[in-house]
Parts: C-alpha cells; structure tokens; sequence
C-alpha cells in the first residue's frame, strides 16, 4: 500500500518542481514510510511522487515511480493486483520468450502488461484493489486508474491553470497557490448523506476518480478542457450477465460461492509481511477469518475491539469464534478517554467532512492490527452483496405494501409512524417480525420520513438515506443540483425488480465506496496498515448477483446463503444474535464528556461569521439533544465533523 501525488503544468523551474513535488509526497508519508522517490520532467512540467508501503518484493526493485521495460511508460502505484503472477505467465507465453523481469512486485507486472496487453485489457485482466498515475512519454498522456469497486482512493483536478492529483486530498491541499473553494453541491451532499458522493469532493474543481474508471489526461492541450473518463469496468454489466445464469439449486450456490470466497481469501493471503484478519464476530469477518484460517498452516492473527462500557463491549463474540477456529486472537480495550482523545483529529486523517460514526472503532482496530501486521483482511461489502442490511428487509417491506396507494394516504401513514416516539416503537419491536433489529425506533421513524417525502423506490432508497431530509434546515446557500448528485448518476438503471435488491446496487456504487471503503482506507493508513476486502474480488461479486433474492434474504433475515457457508465451520448458537455494528454512544457523551468540545465548535458567533450554517437552527438542535427528550445525534455529528474540519483548515 501506498501514496502519491503529482501535477502537470506546475512550476517553471526545476527547483520548484522538486520542492513542490516533494512537499505534497511528504505529506502522503502515513500511507508509504517505508521509501519514498519522485520523478521530474522539466520540459512536460510534469512531476510524480511516491511514498511505499512495501508488502510484495521489499527489495529496491519495487521502487517507485517504477520505469517501464522501453521507458515509454512510468507509473505511481497504489494497491495490490492479487492475480499478478497469472498475468505474469499470460504475459510470458505472448512473448517467444519470458521477459527478464527485474523483480517480483505486482507493480512491474502491471507495467510490463500495459506495454504488452494495453491498459484498457490489462485493467479488465487485474483482480485487486489499486489507484495509479501512469505516464506516456509518447503520447504526453496521463491516465489515473481505480479499481472497479473503489477500495483505493484517487483526487484530481485544476489548481491554479495546473492539472493536480494524489492519494489523499491533503496532497492537493500542498501544492502551490491552493486557493479552491468549498463546493457548495458537495456541502450538501454532504450534510444528507454524512459522506460527499463521487466524483465530487468537498473542493470546486477537484473530483474523485470514480470506482471502475480511469481519467484521460491530454497534456498537449489546455488544462481545463482536455481530461475524458473511460469506464473500463461496469457493475450494471457485470449484474446483466449474471442474471442470465442465475443459481436455481440452493446446495449448489452454497458450494459455488464457498468456493469462489475461498479462492479470493487464498489470493488476497499473499504478503511478504505479516497478515492478520479483523473479527468482530458477525458473519461477515467471521467467514473471512474461518477462510484464511482453513487456507493457513499455523494459527492466523486476528485482531477485534473492546470498550470499557460493556454495554457497547461485543468483543466476547469476537473471542469465541477466534476460539473455535483456533486464531491466534487479540483485543484491544478502548477506554472512553482513547476515543474522546481521538475525535478532535479524525478531521486530518478524513481530510474532508464526514461524519460515519464507527470511523472511531475502525481506526482503533487497525491501530491494535498495526502493532503486529501490516495487512489486513476485513468483511467489508458483505452486507452489500448478500443483503446483510436490516433497511433491505425493513424497508422494502414497508415500500413493497404501500407503494400501490395513493401518495397522500402514504404521507398520512408516515406522519403517523413518525407521531409516535422513538422509546415507544423501541418497547413495541418484539410484536413485529423485525424483533431482532437493533435501533428499531430510529428506524421507524425513517421510514415515516420516507414515506411522506417519496414517490418512487428511488425516492424511498435517498430519503431513508438521508440524516438531513432537508439541507435549508443547516446550511445557508443552497444547492438544488446537491439531490441530483446520486440520482443522475446511478438512479436511471434498474438491475432488477425487487426492491431490496435495487438498494444492494445503490449501495454498492455510492455508500460502499464513499462511506465504507473511505472509512476503512483513511483510518488504516492513518497508521501504515494495508486492509484488503475479499468480498470484493471480480468474481464474488459476480456470483453474488447470480443468487436469487431468497438466497440472500430468508424468513426476514439477511445473508442467509453466507451464514450457511458459515455454519460448516462455527457453530450457528455462536452467531444466532442481532445484527450489531460499531455502536458508540456518542449522543451521551455530547451530553457529558464531549460536551464542552462541542460547545466549542458551534459558538454562535463563529458559526454566524464562518457563514455557511444556520447558527438559530444548530443552537436549537443542540438545545434538543442536551434536553435528552431529543436525540439528534446523527445531525449533530455532521455538523460538529464539518465544524471540526473547518477548523483544522
């Protein structure tokens, strides 16, 4: 795993461009301290820098930035590319002879590949997660590259009549004459969402590259005008083919995707350094870690959280299923002073607002993985393939029954649902089938919200999304294009009928890559740890879409074809719980420990001369909460995120 940065069009003299180059690479150091180098070319203006986290050829035949075998091509590369030793024997057998390669690293063989093969047919080749800058000294073209499910992060865009990119956006942030402004879409992106949504970032003119697509960068011509994207790699795709021979038999598709989850775990084990498995003890991290388990002849590391409060502590489920498939397990106990000394820096490991809660137990559990590996393998996309949200069952549901009446009478019955209070609904659970649900109330009352505002399932889906149904009621200038955002880009393809799974395809290609992965990436490499996510291979997510929707969800719980997998190696009474997640109870401590840096960041006065909140609307929410007959803590974490990085700004 690593970082980098680079720039076309920069500065005119040499010494400025080295000291640039080197001043945004420095700043990356956290995602690659193992080595670092750069490269410049005077007469382009163009410089590329890198930081290596070396985990596959930790000789020097792995640094970076990595020349091609003809010189026409350099790249800064990011990631892992698991098959490179098959597209390495592809690559020799299209030669009368094998090619004298320097070294062993993935990054020589996707080099040697795109001279071979191409870009467009070495990207659709490549089975990993990555994000890269590659140069073509012939055609005076860069391209910036990301994998098809969006696990490594990749920014670019125009900063002072220069075309800039990197890792992180804080290596954007160094280059010279930084002056972009917030964009106003994106706030409020942000403020319904919690995460700001590809391609945008939380700056005008810099985007993100989005998950399956490279950038087309033509450096012969003018900079705000000569950039294209090319998808390489399609979900809708990839779901339309895998319609077309879908599972009918359900030992069958058990055994398939058994298969096809231990072929993935087996190839993302590949590390000339330590590797462990995170392990909360759901479903998800437990299948990945009972895989690598099988796939290993001593025990493997495995790594999980606990917290002093044990009504937030689940690490004893964690410690029993390492137990039983015989890991060699660590936890780590999380004091409440850790995570009130660590909220005031998640801005500057984040680099833009976002506001998902659970980034303070997965930095604390990457932080404990650290102190022993330098990979890790996570669980992360589980819930997404195999419909391990309750909000699928939940929701589409409630929208399969209600979406024949009229709008009006739905607006009637969501003002109900909404009437009745939060506790109220909570001690009512165990009358419905939705008994298992963690957060039940909280959950009615979305659906109440979604009911009076949608007219459509994708409505519905960006409604129950939402934590500020109506961004007027925080923010002052508006943005009417903010709602478009996901909508325009994604919500004009329909993947199939069901309902719970259109939200599957919506996830997968916005709050997977832009809340999850951001979440998981930005903490892990806040501490120089790699993470990797089997669930996301090419082929499990193929297959995944080759299941029918009673495979995924069962008798009104999700995942039913994983837990089956998972059953043949822990016992199903060591699972046999609700659903859970990173669950912090950070609306009590805004009310006690938190308090006071809370009060800090939404003083009035600063609000009211920052400029962009309603500060009336915030000092009434904030009113609220502290009441405790309110809780308000998802919107007031947005707001405090923002405020936070406002600051460090």
């Amino acid at each position: 795993m690593c970082g980098f940065a680079g720039f076309i069009g920069g500065p005119s003299f040499d010494s400025s461009l080295k000291d640039s180059i080197e001043n945004m690479t420095e700043s990356l150091i956290h995602r690659g301290p193992d080595s670092s180098g750069i490269w410049i070319s005077s007469m382009n203006k163009l410089a590329l820098g890198h930081n290596r986290l070396a985990v596959q050829d930790l000789s020097e035949m792995g640094h970076q930035p990595m020349e091609s075998p003809s010189s026409r091509y350099l790249i800064v590369f990011n990631g892992e590319i698991y098959n490179h030793l098959e597209l390495r024997k592809k690559i020799n057998s299209s030669h009368s002879q094998p090619v004298d390669w320097r070294g062993s690293s993935d990054t020589e063989t996707i080099l040697v590949s795109i001279e071979v093969f191409g870009l467009n047919a070495t990207l659709q080749m490549c089975k990993g997660m990555f994000a890269f800058a590659l140069w073509d000294q012939k055609s005076k073209k860069l391209f910036l590259a990301r994998d098809c499910a969006g696990e490594k992060p990749l920014y670019y865009g125009e900063i002072d009549n220069s075309f800039v990119f990197g890792s992180e956006l804080k290596a954007l942030k160094r280059f010279p004459n930084f002056q972009n402004t917030l964009s106003s879409a994106a706030l409020n992106a942000y403020f319904q969402y919690g995460y700001i949504p590809s391609p945008h970032s939380i700056y005008k003119n810099i985007y993100k590259v989005e998950p399956g697509t490279y950038v087309e960068f033509n450096a012969s011509t003018e900079i705000n005008s000569n950039y294209k994207k090319v998808t390489y790699w399609s979900l809708q795709e990839t779901i339309s083919e895998s319609k077309e021979k879908v599972f009918v038999n359900p030992d069958s598709a058990i055994s398939a995707i058994e298969e096809t989850m231990n072929n993935s775990v087996r190839s993302q084990m590949i590390s000339d350094v330590p590797l462990g498995v995170f392990l909360s003890g759901g479903v998800d991290s437990s299948l990945i870690a009972a895989l690598a388990q099988k796939n290993s002849h001593v025990p493997i590391k495995t790594f999980t959280i606990g917290f002093e409060n044990p009504e937030f502590d689940e690490s004893q489920y964690a410690e029993d299923v390492a137990r039983h498939i015989g890991t060699n397990h660590t936890k780590y106990l999380v004091s409440d002073s850790d995570v009130l000394n660590l909220i005031p820096h998640l801005p500057r490991i984040y680099d833009e607002p976002f506001a998902d809660s659970s980034q303070i137990p997965t930095y604390f559990v990457c932080r404990a993985a650290k102190q022993e590996v330098t990979v890790a393998l996570s669980g992360d996309a589980g819930d997404e393939l195999f419909g391990g949200y309750n909000r699928y069952i939940f929701s589409s549901n409630i929208w399969t029954k209600v979406s024949w009446l009229p709008k009006f009478i739905r607006q009637l019955l969501g003002s109900l649902l909404i009437m009745i209070p939060v506790n109220v609904w909570n001690r009512l659970k165990k009358l419905f089938l939705f008994k298992n649900f963690s957060l039940f109330g909280n959950k009615v009352h979305k659906v109440g919200v979604a009911l009076k505002n949608s007219s459509t399932l994708n409505d519905f889906y960006l409604s129950f999304s939402y934590i500020w149904e109506n961004t007027s009621d925080i923010l002052i200038e508006q943005n009417l294009d903010s709602r478009l955002i996901l909508k325009k880009n994604y919500f004009g393809t329909k993947v199939q009928s069901y309902p719970a799974e259109q939200m599957m395809f919506y996830d997968l290609i916005t709050y997977l890559p832009d809340d999850i992965l951001c979440k998981v990436d930005r903490a892990a490499m806040s501490v120089s740890l790699e993470t990797r996510a089997p669930f996301l291979d090419k082929n499990v997510i193929s297959d995944a879409w080759r299941l029918p929707l009673s495979f995924k969800i069962k008798s009104g719980e999700g995942k039913w074809l994983l837990k089956e997998i998972l059953y043949k190696y822990v016992p199903k009474k060591m699972l046999d719980r609700p659903k859970a997640g990173f669950a912090l109870p950070i609306g009590d401590w805004l009310r006690g420990p938190l308090m006071k840096w809370a009060e800090d960041l939404l003083d009035k006065q600063t609000i009211d001369e920052q400029g962009y909140l309603n500060s009336d609307n915030v000092e009434k929410i904030w009113k609220q909460h502290l009441s405790g007959k309110y809780d308000w803590t998802a919107k007031l974490w947005t707001v405090l995120m923002f405020q936070a990085w406002l600051k460090q700004e």
